[in-house]
């Protein structure tokens, strides 16, 4: 079928609206019509050339809408269907067995190499193969082929503007904090960045009780909004002292968690210095290729500290989804506050909005 799609031609150029070919559902592919699709960082990340696929691309991955049709072996949705697309995973390896899909062995392979696992592409332009199946989804387009593993059926009074977000960054952040970090009431954390994610982690630390919450960002409407989503301090990193110094004078003996949404190399040094002993640092910011693990191995050694990769915010989708949908419907998770929607043919305005800081988090809206 012919749909509309944001076409990544080439590292670093903008997006641009193509007419290209799906193909239809295979057997185990389930075909949706996006209703909305929330602009990751991964997008642009891996716009600029940063993942294992050839372009012309189309990605997205944060992807919601309606079921239109079933392959002969999907039994999971039905046509009709409202769903939220996520990140795809095998269901048989060791980690999905033992509810840690994020860390699935066939992970690249299934989300990041711009084609199924048998080498095929879902998309083209005439004779042009066109990379697909991004996350499993590639939903940056009026239609997209997911799959059972990644698809989860949404309730009728969440907006599909707002359960988009939740396939990636809202559960990257609040279950960085409450699955994968687990901080317990009373705790201290130290949030860096006060992006979608950031934010989203400030609401699941204030879910879980957290006794301080600081978050490093540098647009003041965002360190405002973090601290009407449950912040406790706030810093400006380009006032004042060096970050660890800033943190330490509100906590002298340190933070027990950091959550870093930047990947910033000099950012994760600083916060090693501002790490409690026994502290735990979650890393979900993708750092530049070749950036080692920050902090001294023999201060390390001495504080018992951890320094960890996040992907996903350790969440199994089927399960964490609807705990955070249900979390939304009460109040304790107002993702709405994030969101500013834009229309599809928008996306490269919306993506300049974004990175300006003229809103947090984007979702574009089709018709």
């Amino acid at each position: 079928m012919q749909v509309t799609a944001a076409v990544a031609r080439a590292p670093g150029t903008d997006f641009t609206l193509e007419t290209v070919e799906l193909e239809e559902p295979r057997a185990d592919e389930i075909l949706v019509r996006i209703a909305a699709v929330g602009v990751c960082h991964t997008d642009l990340v891996a716009r600029e050339g940063a993942m294992p696929f050839s372009m012309p691309a189309v990605l997205g991955h944060e992807g919601a809408g309606v079921v239109e049709r079933v392959g002969s072996a999907v039994t999971k949705v039905v046509a009709g269907d409202r769903v939220a697309l996520t990140f795809r995973s095998c269901g048989q390896c060791d980690r999905c067995n033992s509810g840690d899909p994020a860390y699935c062995y066939a992970m690249p392979a299934l989300n990041y190499i711009g084609m199924r696992p048998d080498g095929t592409k879902a998309l083209k332009q005439g004779d042009e193969a066109v990379s697909s199946n991004f996350f499993g989804q590639s939903s940056f387009a009026t239609y997209a082929l997911a799959y059972e593993r990644n698809v989860i059926r949404i309730p009728d009074d969440i907006p599909f503007e707002i359960a988009a977000p939740f396939g990636c960054g809202v559960q990257t952040g609040a279950g960085g904090v409450m699955l994968a970090l687990a901080c317990p009431a009373g705790s201290t954390l130290l949030i860096t960045g006060g992006g979608a994610v950031g934010l989203s982690a400030v609401m699941g630390a204030a879910i879980q009780g957290c006794a301080t919450i600081i978050v490093v960002e540098p647009h003041a409407a965002r360190r405002a909004l973090a601290t009407e989503l449950g912040a406790t301090h706030v810093i400006d990193p380009a006032a004042g002292p060096d970050l660890a110094a800033a943190v330490r004078a509100i906590l002298p003996q340190g933070v027990d968690y950091a959550f870093d949404t930047t990947g910033r190399p000099d950012t994760l040094t600083a916060i090693m210095g501002a790490l409690a002993p026994k502290g735990v640092l979650g890393i979900v910011g993708i750092p530049p290729a070749g950036t080692p693990l920050p902090g001294d191995l023999g201060t390390v050694l001495t504080f018992g500290q951890t320094v960890r990769g996040i992907i996903e915010g350790d969440s199994d989708p089927d399960v964490y989804l609807p705990e955070l949908i249900a979390h939304w419907r009460a109040g304790r998770l107002p993702v709405d506050r994030l969101v500013k929607t834009f229309p599809f043919d928008q996306i490269n305005a919306a993506i300049a909005a974004q990175h300006h800081g003229d809103c947090v988090k984007v979702v574009l809206t089709l018709p």
